[in-house]
């Protein structure tokens, strides 16, 4: 099972009419919806779950600037400067901590990768010259305390923080219905409805709801929902496998990775802690459809990646054949990913941890939980409207850096639905990059 969320209930009534229907209840697509709310749109929000239940609640909490693909950076800026007042904003805990994250190096190869990172981001973007900054090895006491491990320096970012992933969706979820927001859960949307060529409403599993815009924040799901209306949305799902501890004092305060594990101090004394590298892949039959737009991202990240053929593969098969406006499918009936845990490869990190910290030798495993990442070619997400459909929009693919980035990406794609100036230049998130210049083919939607 997954972590504990705090609730969002359910508004009771399908409304008949709404400006935009947003696809999906986790970070991105709860952000989305407030920022739209806020702008006084009228939205819907449906999830087919709970709000939050799958990877916006199964991730590390992050909220990161440093070490992004600088394609990101400019919209990580924004949601950093977002996160501090999302408190004040949501009137609720969201978890949220500016207690700093860095990446310790192993050696000087690795230092000099962060450097030269460091170095482009900053000519990129001049805002980010404030941000981060190289520690070198007798400064990683700031960051480390009580490490035994050497390590040759870091790259630190001491305004970047973390927030607690089962509360952040679920407050910014009910802080979206004050602003005026429906909050729908266990309403799956089956499909579009579209007509002229464009987007006339959603078929939930509760009935349709006619709107002029349709915002598809699905995760995981994303690709699935996609096919749908006859988009060949290009994305894949890798397994992400986390615990946390008990309470515990006197481990670092700073959010740390490193080549054997990542860690964040938690709102309740634990920690979260992952491995710093290793990542399970299933094979899918879209592994297989996608496999040329995902080989270049294959071949880089190799090493990490651990292919495998099980039943997930025939699980997927048989999803695609469970597609329909008018019956039920599978989004009703799986309404929450909750994969098996890997809990070997978590348990060896927290060794790592203990072996790094001894302040820490005596953290007891409180839980263990997997989620699935949705995934991109290039790992940087889309936050686009579907140019073939209008009305049509989608943020998916943001490949583990979601949470982090979700109150930027939220307030970005209510801007492309309103028409509004956008806060950072869309161009990089753009879907038509996955098509190399061929036309964009959508069909009749459900």
């Amino acid at each position: 099972m997954g972590p504990a969320l705090d609730p969002v209930p359910s508004d009771p009534a399908l409304p008949d009419r709404v400006d935009v229907v947003v696809i999906g209840g986790g970070i991105v697509g709860a952000c989305t919806a407030l920022f739209l709310a806020r702008r006084g749109v009228s939205v819907a929000l449906c999830e087919k779950g709970e709000i939050g239940a799958e990877q916006s609640s199964r991730n590390w909490g992050w909220c990161r600037t440093v070490g992004r693909d600088l394609r990101e950076v400019p919209l990580a800026l924004e949601a950093l400067r977002l996160w501090p007042g999302m408190n004040q904003m949501v009137e609720a805990e969201t978890g949220f901590r500016p207690a700093g994250i860095a990446y310790l190096c192993d050696d000087a190869a690795e230092l000099a990768q962060y450097e030269a990172w460091l170095t482009r981001a900053e000519a990129q973007c001049r805002d980010y010259q404030k941000v981060a900054r190289i520690l070198p090895a007798g400064a990683l006491g700031q960051v480390a305390p009580g490490s035994t491990r050497r390590h040759a320096g870091a790259l630190h970012a001491p305004a970047d923080g973390y927030a607690e992933p089962q509360k952040a969706a679920p407050a910014i979820a009910n802080a979206a219905r004050r602003f005026g927001a429906k909050v729908l859960t266990h309403c799956a949307v089956r499909g579009l409805d579209i007509a002229a060529g464009r987007v006339a409403g959603v078929v939930t599993e509760k009935g349709r709801i006619a709107c002029s815009s349709a915002v598809l924040a699905g995760g995981a799901w994303s690709r699935l929902f996609a096919a749908t209306f006859g988009l060949d949305l290009p994305q894949l799902k890798v397994l992400s496998s986390v615990l946390r501890t008990e309470p515990i004092d006197g481990g670092p305060e700073a959010a740390l990775w490193e080549s054997h594990f990542g860690l964040r101090r938690r709102l309740d004394g634990g920690y979260t802690i992952a491995s710093g590298h290793s990542t399970r892949v299933d094979i899918v039959p879209d592994s297989f459809r996608f496999f040329f737009k995902f080989l270049p991202a294959l071949r880089h990240e190799w090493r990490g990646l651990r292919l495998r053929l099980g039943p997930r593969f025939a699980e997927e098969w048989r999803w695609e054949a469970q597609l329909a406006a008018d019956r039920e499918t599978v989004f009703e009936r799986v309404r929450v990913l909750d994969p098996a845990p890997e809990a070997a490869r978590t348990e060896s990190a927290l060794q790592q941890v203990k072996a790094v910290f001894p302040a820490l030798q005596g953290a007891k495993v409180a839980q263990h939980w997997a989620g699935l990442i949705d995934v991109t070619p290039d790992a940087v997400p889309v936050i686009s409207a579907v140019d073939a459909l209008s009305g049509a929009f989608i943020a998916t693919g943001f490949s583990g850096h979601g949470f982090g980035i979700g109150p930027g990406a939220g307030r970005l794609m209510a801007e492309l639905v309103t028409g509004d100036q956008p806060v950072v230049d869309p161009a990089p998130f753009r879907l038509a990059r996955f098509f190399d210049g061929s036309k964009i083919v959508v069909e009749a939607g459900l």
